[in-house]
């Protein structure tokens, strides 16, 4: 089968490996497209992501497929059916190693819920934390609206892990696809005020058209003087990026009591705060990893979203190319153009 290996940092070349063979608990999913993580596929690209530094490597963790055969074991799914969620964290060829492998042409689902109920959920038995997300797609859910739910659930559950609330005024640092996710269902969650901070004016007119209230560049969020002129300190500010930079920067626009939320990846092992330049009280909150009870939650709401009309996948994906493409696409995800780019297979 095909996938997208990183042979060494910076490298990225579409081999040919074995597919992974099914155990009972699991499905066999062959991938019809996958997205491109900005950030955390861009890390890994770079050599740079936090506690993954093994070479080669199977790259990819947001794909979407239809499922060709089941385990003995597996309720929850059907062949035929459409999943998300597919990994391959072994390979037959030793010298591989995983960072998620979801780009493989073949991926393996396994059944959270079955491996559950009969007691086996455990590290002994080979079980993930992420099985748990790892999910059927209703029928009705098109196949783009199906692959951009790996990024749009870990978005919405991270309205819970932040504490976010209807009513609330936020400022989202990044108009990637994180912080336009955040900035659409903000508005859909009833958020009083949404402003995106971002240097490229085409991300914050995008922004704007997600829903934001406001759009600001980096410099005009730099000073005592936007505080003034806005009249208000937000309640909670949103990192989509991932910097220590922005945590200080964002430390004087909240209210007292008020929230940093950090989304995006620090690869940096410590960070400094200058935690004089906030009020007495505040949050942070880090989002190293998703959790997975509110991800494999927001399903459902999401797919109601979709179906109301209210979310589209159109409004995400700027960039369409094929696997074989994938250093084309890597490379426009760089000029800084593309908000979401889609991989068919």
């Amino acid at each position: 089968m095909r996938a997208i290996a990183v042979t060494r940092p910076d490298q990225v070349e579409l081999v040919h490996i074995a597919p992974p063979a099914p155990g009972p608990y699991q499905a066999l999913v062959r991938t019809e497209a996958a997205c491109l993580c900005n950030a955390t596929d861009g890390k890994l690209i770079s050599g740079h992501f936090p506690g993954i530094n093994t070479y080669p490597l199977i790259l990819g963790h947001e794909s979407a497929g239809v499922i060709q055969s089941v385990g003995d074991k597996v309720r929850a799914f059907k062949p035929g059916e459409r999943a998300i969620g597919g990994l391959v964290f072994s390979f037959r060829e030793p010298a591989y190693a995983a960072g998620w492998g979801g780009f493989c042409e073949y991926t393996l689902i396994n059944d959270h819920d079955a491996m559950v109920a009969d007691g086996v959920a455990d590290e002994k038995h080979g079980w993930f934390e992420c099985y748990e997300i790892q999910r059927p797609v209703p029928a009705d859910i098109p196949l783009a609206e199906a692959v951009l739910m790996c990024t749009w659930r870990e978005v919405y559950a991270g309205f819970g892990d932040f504490n976010l609330r209807a009513g609330e005024d936020v400022l989202i640092f990044g108009a990637g696809p994180v912080g336009l996710s955040f900035a659409k269902f903000g508005g859909l969650l009833g958020l009083k005020s949404i402003g995106v901070v971002d240097p490229n004016p085409d991300k914050r007119a995008k922004a704007l058209a997600m829903g934001a209230s406001e759009a600001f560049a980096p410099h005009e969020v730099d000073s005592a003087s936007f505080i003034a002129k806005n009249g208000r300190r937000y309640d909670a500010v949103i990192d989509a990026v991932g910097s220590g930079e922005i945590i200080n920067a964002a430390l004087p626009l909240i209210r007292m009591a008020g929230s940093i939320c950090v989304y995006g990846v620090i690869g940096a092992e410590t960070i400094s705060i200058n935690k004089s330049a906030g009020p007495y009280n505040f949050n942070l909150y880090m989002h190293q990893w998703p959790t997975r009870f509110r991800e494999s939650a927001a399903m459902e709401p999401l797919c109601k979203w979709i179906r109301d009309g209210k979310l589209r996948a159109a409004e995400f994906i700027t960039h369409e190319f094929k696997l074989e493409e994938i250093n084309a696409a890597l490379n426009a995800v760089r000029s800084g153009k593309v908000i979401k780019a889609l991989l068919t297979y």
